[in-house]
C-alpha cells in the first residue's frame, strides 16, 4: 500500500543507488530497506521501472558500427579542433 505522507528525503538516497539494487550489488539490509521504500513511494517505483526498462532496452540493443566517413571527421574534431 502507498503512503502519501512519508520522508521523500530518502529518495534522493534510493535514486543514487537504484542501479546497485537492479544488479544485486547491495548489501542485505540496504537491499531490504530499499524495497521498503519502494514499496511506499509511487515515484521511486516508477524510477526503478524505468531504469530497469532502460537497462533492458540497451542489452538488447544491435551494436552498429560508425560509419568511416563519421569516424573519419570525429577523429580530426578530437585531434584538431581547429576543423570544428
Amino acid at each position: 500500500m502507498k503512503e502519501k505522507n512519508h520522508d521523500h528525503k530518502k529518495c534522493i538516497s534510493i535514486f543514487k543507488r537504484l542501479s546497485g539494487y537492479i544488479d544485486g550489488e547491495l548489501d542485505e539490509k540496504t537491499y531490504e530497506e530499499m524495497q521498503i521504500h519502494i514499496k511506499e513511494c509511487i515515484k521511486c517505483e516508477v524510477c526503478l521501472e524505468t531504469l530497469r526498462r532502460t537497462v533492458d532496452l540497451c542489452r538488447n540493443m544491435k551494436m552498429q558500427g560508425v560509419p568511416d566517413r563519421l569516424r573519419e571527421r570525429l577523429k580530426l574534431m578530437i585531434y584538431d579542433p581547429s576543423n570544428l
